[in-house]
């Protein structure tokens, strides 16, 4: 089965990315940095793998996308340098219009936290993502980290 959802995300882009310094400490203080993403659509489009670089940074992070026709969800799993070898807890979610909402339960610091992905493609030539976590099952987010998106070339 042919799935496009990310489908706008295919080639090389340049980045913007915005980290909150201290995450879940009330902390408004950001910092930012360049980064490129190369992306491939693999598998009909139900498989996306993409690689995400901050070299002055010393940063290199991996996604992986599937998605489950049968379901009709994608599992979004994260790996940087710093995941010692294994996949972040898969974000489970679906796009509806331009907007995809992709969650789990995860764990930060010791912390049991929800996770939230959002992808905004309605501009599909600078798509948006953000990173939030809840500590109260999603009555309210921080948002901590963000990235817009220009493809290169």
């Amino acid at each position: 089965m042919t799935n496009t959802d990310f489908d706008f995300l295919a080639g090389s882009w340049d980045s913007v990315q915005r980290r909150l310094v201290k995450v879940l400490a009330g902390c408004d203080e950001w910092y930012e940095f360049d980064a490129t993403l190369d992306c491939q659509v693999l598998l009909d489009g139900t498989g996306v793998f993409d690689v995400l670089r901050a070299p002055e940074r010393g940063f290199e992070g991996l996604t992986l996308r599937l998605f489950n026709p049968d379901e009709q969800v994608w599992r979004i799993w994260w790996a940087s340098r710093n995941s010692g070898g294994l996949l972040d807890e898969p974000v489970v979610g679906r796009f509806d219009g331009p907007v995809g909402t992709f969650e789990c339960d995860d764990v930060w610091e010791g912390t049991p936290i929800r996770v939230r992905y959002h992808w905004s493609k309605a501009d599909a030539a600078h798509p948006h993502w953000e990173q939030s976590f809840s500590t109260d099952n999603g009555t309210t987010w921080e948002v901590n980290w963000t990235a817009d998106f220009t493809r290169r070339g």
